[in-house]
């Protein structure tokens, strides 16, 4: 009796430790696989804030590399009240929110302008957005247009459409179709990404655009 207690302790513990064995090897099933498949994904909003134009993006970060997954703008110039603005950038934010879950938000911040007025609007436009995003539990990042487009391209004062390219690039897909708004919210997330410590593996970043024009001179134009 006692010797085959003792065998059966023995084969208990054997099938302990190959059970623990299987866990550290990543042996979980097909559904934990799937699970920490998911976990390992990060999706960040970016926002180009405005008051009859905003644009957004969202990206999803996989293993260090960065994907498009859906990009636009919301149209606000035809409400006549800057208080319906103001609730359907609320509105259409949280809802983009709702569809694909970011779990972080990056906003550009005004520009300094001339119009005290307009830049007064811009600022209420800019805080909806992060009060849509806070409410959802989504933790907010700020970047200056100047910080943005020297992460993008290495040039703080490049131009929209250098942006564009860039982004292009760095992504490999066309986006020359997509409105200049949208762009820049695109921009402003992948600032984030750049920010937040990642690099895009496998794929040539250029530090500014001289260099990108070395390699892709029909840009030029």
């Amino acid at each position: 009796m006692l010797l085959k207690a003792l065998a059966q302790t023995k084969t208990l513990k054997a099938f302990v430790r190959l059970a623990e064995y299987c866990y550290l090897a990543g042996s979980h099933g097909a559904k934990y696989d799937e699970l920490k498949k998911q976990q390992d994904k990060h999706r960040l909003l970016g926002v180009d804030p405005g008051t009859n134009i905003l644009g957004y993006a969202i990206v999803e970060v996989e293993q260090k590399k960065l994907r498009l997954l859906d990009m636009g703008v919301i149209y606000l110039g035809k409400l006549a009240e800057h208080q319906e603005k103001l609730q359907h950038i609320f509105e259409r934010l949280q809802s983009i929110i709702d569809i694909y879950q970011p779990a972080e938000m990056a906003i550009e911040a005004p520009f300094f302008g001339k119009n005290p007025q307009s830049m007064l609007k811009l600022g209420r436009a800019q805080g909806v957005a992060i009060a849509a995003a806070m409410t959802k539990g989504v933790q907010i990042s700020e970047y200056s247009p100047k910080k943005i487009k020297q992460s993008v391209t290495g040039n703080g004062n490049a131009a929209k459409e250098q942006v564009a390219a860039m982004l292009s690039n760095i992504l490999d897909i066309p986006i020359e179709g997509h409105a200049l708004d949208a762009t820049d919210a695109l921009a402003t997330a992948v600032c984030h990404f750049y920010q937040a410590g990642n690099v895009i593996q496998g794929k040539k970043r250029y530090n500014d655009w001289g260099s990108f024009l070395k390699d892709n001179p029909g840009r030029m134009g």
